[in-house]
C-alpha cells in the first residue's frame, strides 16, 4: 500500500521496516573493495572464513568477557540462515517449540519448515512480552523439545532479564530440551551491562547477525554459536543448503571489529538511544500506551486501544491520511493483534519529529 501511494507522488515517512538507516562503515566498504580487487571471491568453507570466526570470538571476549572457541562459530547467510540451520538440526517432525506471543513471525515459520509446531505462549507487559521460566514449565508437554527466544525482541524491543533467562535455560536443560536465543539486537542494548546467553552454558545455541548493530542488512551475513558436538551436523547442512555465505561479505565483515568501526557503531548506538528517548514520551503524549519501555533494538510496541480497537484499520488509515507507515500487531501473534502497533525508530530524528507532527494532526482530526 505504501509503495502504491509513493508511485502516486505521496511523501511517506517509513517507520515500518526494521532496518538501520545507517550503512556499513568506510573500513568495511574498503575491505569489500579490496577483497574484490584481490580476487577473493571463491567459495569459503561452509563454516566461514577462519579469520572471521576468530574475529567474532574476539568480539565475545572483549565485549562480554567470555571465551568462545572459534570452532563453535558457524558463519551464515544472515541470521535467517542461522535460524534455519539451527531448526534443521534440532526440530523433528511433530515436535513443539515454545516461543512468546508476540514474536517475530519468521521464527515460527522456520520451525514449521521442518514439520515442527511453534507453540505461541501469550505474554504481556507484566512479563516484558517474553517467556518466563514459569511459562516454560507450565506449557511444556511430552511433545515439547525446546524454546526459541529473542532478546532483545522484535517487535517489542524488550530483553529477557539475565536472571530470568538463566532460570529458563535451567528449566529447559532439566527437561533435556534445546534453547535457541536470537541475539541479533544484542549489540543494540541500551540499559544495563552487556550480556549474552552464551554465558549460561555451552549447550545454549545463540544466533547473531551483521545486519543490525553492524548496519549490513543487504550483505546477508550472520553467525550462530553451537555446542561443539553439533557443529559437524550443521556444517553438513550448510554445505548442502548454502555452500557458504558470501565470500565478499565475509572478508568485509572482518573490518567490523576494527577499533574505528566499533567506535562508529557505538556512536550510532547512542543515536538510536536518543531517538528512543524522544519517541517513547511523544507516543505517550499522543495517547498511545507504552507499557514496557524498550531497552534494545529500535522498536516501540505501543498499545493503541485508547485510540482504536482495530490496530490493522488504524495503521491503514494513518498511512492514507497522515502518510506515516507503521505495522499492526497482526503479524506478531494473535494476543496483541488488535491492540498494538510496532514503530521502528531506525530513521532520522527529523523524520521522527515530522511523523509525530503528522500523527498529532491526524489524531486531532479524528
Amino acid at each position: 500500500m505504501a509503495a502504491a501511494l509513493e508511485q502516486q507522488g505521496r511523501h511517506l515517512i517509513h517507520m515500518g521496516i526494521g532496518e538501520p538507516d545507517f550503512t556499513a562503515p568506510p573500513a568495511v566498504v574498503a575491505a569489500a573493495t579490496q577483497a574484490m580487487a584481490d580476487g577473493k571471491m571463491q567459495y569459503t568453507s561452509a563454516t566461514g572464513l577462519p579469520a572471521l570466526r576468530e574475529a567474532i570470538a574476539g568480539h565475545y571476549r572483549r565485549v562480554y568477557g567470555i571465551e568462545i572457541s572459534p570452532s563453535r562459530i558457524v558463519v551464515t547467510a544472515g541470521a535467517s540462515a542461522a535460524l534455519l540451520l539451527a531448526c534443521a538440526a534440532l526440530v523433528e517432525p511433530g515436535s513443539e517449540v515454545l516461543m512468546p506471543d508476540p514474536s517475530y513471525p519468521c521464527n515460527r515459520h522456520f520451525v514449521a519448515a521442518f514439520e515442527g509446531c511453534a507453540r505461541l505462549v501469550q505474554s504481556g507487559p507484566e512479563d516484558r512480552f517474553q517467556l518466563s521460566a514459569q511459562m516454560v514449565q507450565e506449557n511444556w508437554t511430552t511433545a515439547t523439545k525446546g524454546v526459541l527466544l529473542a532478546s532483545p525482541s522484535n517487535p517489542t524491543g524488550t530483553s529477557i532479564l539475565s536472571g530470568e533467562l538463566q532460570k529458563i535455560v535451567e528449566t529447559v536443560r532439566a527437561k533435556r530440551g534445546f534453547t535457541i536465543v536470537d541475539e541479533i539486537y544484542q549489540g543494540l542494548s541500551y540499559d544495563g551491562a552487556p550480556f549474552t546467553a552464551l554465558s549460561l552454558g555451552e549447550d545454549v545455541v545463540v544466533i547473531n547477525s551483521f545486519s543490525k548493530y553492524f548496519n549490513m542488512t543487504g550483505w546477508r551475513l550472520g553467525w550462530l554459536v553451537l555446542p561443539e558436538a553439533l557443529v559437524p551436523q550443521v556444517e553438513k547442512l550448510a554445505q548442502n543448503l548454502f555452500i557458504c555465505a558470501s565470500s565478499i561479505a565475509q572478508h568485509a565483515a572482518i573490518a567490523c571489529f576494527a577499533p574505528e568501526s566499533i567506535a562508529l557503531y557505538e556512536e550510532r548506538k547512542a543515536e538510536f538511544k536518543r531517538r528512543r528517548d524522544y519517541i517513547v514520551p511523544q507516543l505517550q503524549r499522543l495517547g498511545f500506551k507504552v507499557p514496557v519501555v524498550p531497552d534494545g533494538a529500535f522498536y516501540v510496541y505501543a498499545d493503541c486501544s485508547a485510540i482504536s480497537d482495530d490496530a490493522d484499520a488504524l495503521t491503514v488509515d494513518m498511512l492514507n491520511k497522515a502518510g506515516v507507515v507503521l505495522v499492526p500487531g497482526l503479524d506478531f501473534g494473535p494476543s496483541t493483534a488488535h491492540r498494538y502497533i510496532r514503530l521502528s525508530y531506525a530513521t532520522s530524528m527529523e523524520n521522527l519529529q515530522e511523523a509525530v507532527a503528522r500523527l498529532e494532526q491526524y489524531l486531532a482530526a479524528r
